[in-house]
């Protein structure tokens, strides 16, 4: 006789299933199998991605009183529920684009032949706009070919799917019941970040993409962006041989063992078929967490790298008694702060002379290309949060929405984008919202460790401690503004970002 499906049993064979779908996109992105089997593990795991099961989590969240744990952890099982019925009916479009992207080659019009995914790392390192022109050309060709229709119909059936279980009128208004954040709040503080930052970001772009690149602002693509912000002049102060080692003993000076005392496993070097995006895949939390990095040179590897190692060691050491709802699932914006918090040392002054190349004479221009960076990806996610409402909500129509992509990437940042990219360009579910309030929340953190610990927080023996106890141990059972008024008795903006960029640009 089948156990009756109960919270217990959702939680259970829930964990089984996460463990076995991280492994999976592990292997898969990491290189080491060409494809990525999800279809039999939503069979085999079918019990708990049905109709009952999702209305197991509905009856726990309804049945929950606001404001208690109960509560907390029933919206994390109902939202991820809701997110598992798309899932498994989009498996085989999953399944489609892993292996399309593992396979996919880029010819250009000379005869040279690029993997897919080695051509946002070629173009970074070019210091030829043309032959960067010709690569994204190329790229983008192939994207607009081949991906793009697959993207499209994914969103297009999550949209539809989602709309279907009928938790609130539209996609989202679901996905702001489950995920506890306004999307109207939060992009109207988007387009007032884009109001308040644009004088700043006049009077700096011009003059960096002429000093860098040799071109003028209103030339440049996207793909001139990438060697832009690959900052190639500084490439001898951030050796390769150094990285882990400098960044290892950083780690073990502020009271962290940053192998989690094996838990955490480092994948960084050139493998084919690896993807060029960095991930951390937390596969059993808190005793599997593999760092996923494939090289592209200099000071991007660097803060890749730091970034991917604050997510291995949040995910390390969580609490294990924590239920899986809150090890495995939650606001990301939580984890994206803590990668954040370290990849942000990238622009402490003091952090660079003791780790890096970098002495006093260079570091000033350094941390003001890492000012113009900030300012500008925060620019960009903005517009691409603002862009993504109309992408999930409904208002625009399909093919109107590469048009809308264009103008609202282009006008934040100046660098001209591709009507291509329009669906291969988005994190689904809004994880460009669970981004920018990581970048809001890390902001409040550094300030708060500078006031408790000092300056050199990154180093102070006592620092590591309190964070492993206070902030990675709870693992995602808080939203990102509870979290933040907890710690720091702050709420969320940008006041603190815009502060800090206005330094660095001085």
């Amino acid at each position: 006789m089948a156990e009756p499906l109960s919270l217990d049993r959702l939680r259970r064979e829930g964990e089984e299933f996460m463990i076995e779908l991280s492994r999976e996109f592990y292997e898969a992105y990491s290189g080491l199998k060409g494809e990525a089997q999800i279809q039999p593990l939503y069979e085999k795991h079918r019990a708990i991605f049905s109709h009952d099961s999702l209305a197991v989590a509905r009856e726990a969240l309804l049945a929950s009183e606001e404001g208690s744990e109960e509560r907390r952890s029933a919206r994390l099982l109902l939202d991820w529920q809701v997110e598992s019925q798309s899932s498994r009916e989009l498996a085989p479009l999953d399944e489609r684009d892993i292996a399309w992207e593992g396979a996919a080659i880029v010819r250009l019009p000379d005869g040279r032949e690029i993997p897919l995914q080695r051509t946002s790392i070629e173009i970074s390192n070019s210091t030829d706009r043309k032959e960067r022109a010709i690569i994204d050309a190329a790229r983008s060709a192939l994207v607009e070919r081949e991906l793009a229709p697959i993207r499209r119909e994914r969103f297009q059936r999550e949209r539809e799917i989602t709309e279907s279980v009928e938790i609130a009128n539209d996609y989202n208004a679901t996905w702001e019941l489950l995920s506890g954040i306004s999307l109207a709040g939060l992009r109207a503080e988007c387009e007032a970040f884009l109001r308040d930052t644009q004088a700043m970001w006049d009077d700096v772009a011009r003059v960096e993409v002429k000093r860098v690149l040799g071109m003028e602002l209103q030339e440049a693509t996207r793909a001139d962006a990438l060697a832009l912000f690959r900052a190639r002049e500084f490439d001898e102060y951030f050796p390769e041989s150094d990285m882990e080692l400098a960044i290892r003993r950083q780690v073990h000076e502020m009271g962290i063992d940053p192998e989690a005392n094996g838990r955490i496993h480092f994948d960084t070097g050139e493998r084919e078929g690896k993807r060029p995006r960095a991930f951390c895949a937390p596969v059993r939390v808190p005793d599997e967490v593999y760092l996923v990095l494939r090289p592209h040179g200099g000071q991007v590897d660097w803060n890749t790298f730091l970034h991917e190692l604050g997510h291995a060691l949040h995910y390390a050491y969580m609490r294990p008694d924590h239920p899986m709802e809150f090890r495995f699932m939650g606001d990301n914006s939580v984890t994206e702060s803590y990668a954040m918090l370290f990849d942000h040392l990238m622009q402490d002054a003091g952090w660079l002379h003791r780790y890096t190349g970098l002495d006093k004479r260079t570091s000033p221009a350094f941390l003001r290309s890492a000012g113009f960076e900030e300012l500008h990806f925060l620019r960009r996610y903005s517009a691409k949060l603002i862009y993504e409402t109309q992408l999930y909500g409904g208002g625009v129509p399909w093919d109107s929405l590469p048009d809308l992509y264009v103008e609202l990437l282009t006008a934040a940042t100046d660098f001209r984008y591709a009507r291509s990219d329009a669906f291969v360009d988005v994190d689904p579910r809004y994880y460009s919202a669970r981004y920018l309030r990581a970048w809001q929340l890390q902001a409040l953190l550094n300030e708060t460790l500078v006031e408790r610990d000092n300056e050199d927080w990154w180093r102070n023996p006592r620092t590591g401690p309190w964070m492993t106890n206070a902030l990675f141990g709870e693992a995602q059972r808080e939203l990102a503004h509870e979290l933040a008024e907890r710690v720091t008795g702050k709420a969320l903006g940008f006041a603190p970002l815009v502060r800090k960029i206005e330094q660095l640009l001085r």
